[in-house]
């Protein structure tokens, strides 16, 4: 499995091969689907594989899916095996760029983007703008940011008897800190 999320990554990250490239394979991805007065529904991937092009602002991600993991290990085998059906939709990408980017103006001071993008989950592909802060220091470039996404927009499907228990908007959350390559 790590086998094909590695080479997924590299096919993934082709388009990416030439300009000024910052990668790191330990972003960090989290999702809070949580409800007031039940269980926490919250998820997080510190393996997520990021490359962004700094000369033009172009962005991708991909994460294997099983790479999130939960408070309680119920959970987690709920989620991968019920809602994200990690056995036929085993990764998730992320492919997009980072409006108005210039990197000759990146400062140790947090800017803030938009970034514009497509990702695939549970095998559909949804446009996504996020809301993100940028800023570099000590030659690394930190990206942190966010947006909302929905099940239903992914096709997944909740059971009626936890409905109740998840979050219709899924709040999802990022943090890079992005090495030269």
């Amino acid at each position: 499995m790590k086998k094909l999320v590695v080479m997924s990554a590299i096919l993934f990250f082709a388009g990416l091969a030439s300009a000024q490239k910052y990668s790191s394979k330990t972003g960090s991805v989290t999702f809070e689907a949580s409800v007031p007065l039940f269980e926490d529904v919250y998820a997080k991937d510190d393996n997520n594989l990021v490359v962004f092009n700094a000369d033009n602002g172009e962005i991708a991600s991909v994460s294997a899916v099983k790479n999130f993991h939960f408070k309680t290990k119920l959970m987690e085998e709920h989620f991968n095996e019920s809602y994200a059906e990690t056995a036929k939709y085993p990764k998730t990408t992320f492919k997009g760029k980072v409006l108005n980017f210039d990197k000759s103006k990146l400062t140790a001071s947090a800017q803030k983007y938009t970034v514009q993008g497509t990702l695939n989950f549970h095998g559909v592909e949804k446009a996504v703008n996020s809301a993100a802060t940028i800023y570099t220091k000590d030659g690394k470039i930190f990206i942190q940011g966010g947006f909302i996404a929905r099940p239903a927009d992914y096709k997944v499907t909740i059971p009626k008897m936890v409905m109740k228990k998840v979050a219709e908007n899924v709040n999802v959350e990022y943090n890079y800190v992005l090495v030269k390559q």
